[in-house]
């Protein structure tokens, strides 16, 4: 049993509670989210083993993803802003969505702020969120580049996720957006940059 689930039977049993694994409340995803990263000291996720940026969103309704084999990244689009994670939950949260979409927003200073708890499944790819973790690099990467702190921070990242899953680091498990769906995302110039974002990956992990 790895030790997320562990944690969260822990939880669960300990609270005499029985959550159908289909289908969490807020207060169940509230429930893995404590389990699978939560408030971690000194901002550093005890999963991951790298900084996270704690959000605290609230979700109307979230799934338990149950298998998880790849990682799709993406980018912002629409505006080369240092768009926020909170931002982009208004944003989603307007579609109509419960919330943000992606697992984790990298911004142009590095940060990573989580988004959606890493184990619920995602709104990012299409027909594709059943089994992937969606990171959102911020930023247009049509007409503009990605910054090194962020690219340095998504390596962290990917290889950290990789290494939880136990996904293998390379362009097979590590996908742009465009790969699954007809979009432009996560924009030409981050996308030719994914291989070289893979190798600094694999250095990390």
């Amino acid at each position: 049993m790895k030790r997320r689930e562990f944690l969260k039977n822990m939880i669960f049993v300990g609270a005499g509670a029985f959550i159908l694994p289909q289908l969490w409340t807020t207060k169940a995803a509230e429930a893995a989210w404590n389990a699978d990263g939560g408030a971690a000291a000194n901002g550093v996720d005890p999963l991951l083993g790298i900084p996270i940026q704690e959000t605290n969103f609230e979700f109307s309704s979230l799934q338990n993803r149950r298998t998880t084999d790849a990682i799709v990244i993406h980018h912002v689009g629409n505006t080369n802003r240092d768009v926020s994670a909170a931002e982009i939950d208004r944003w989603h949260k307007n579609n109509g969505w419960a919330g943000i979409g992606y697992h984790f927003v990298i911004r142009k200073d590095g940060t990573i702020e989580r988004g959606r708890p890493m184990d619920m499944l995602g709104a990012h790819c299409y027909e594709h969120n059943w089994h992937t973790v969606g990171v959102n690099i911020v930023g247009e990467f049509d007409n503009h580049e990605p910054e090194p702190r962020q690219m340095d921070s998504a390596a962290s990242l990917l290889a950290a996720l990789c290494r939880y899953y136990g996904i293998e680091p390379d362009r097979q498990h590590i996908k742009g957006h465009r790969e699954y769906n007809a979009t432009a995302c996560p924009g030409q110039n981050l996308f030719d940059r994914l291989p070289g974002l893979v190798a600094m990956t694999r250095k990390y992990y």
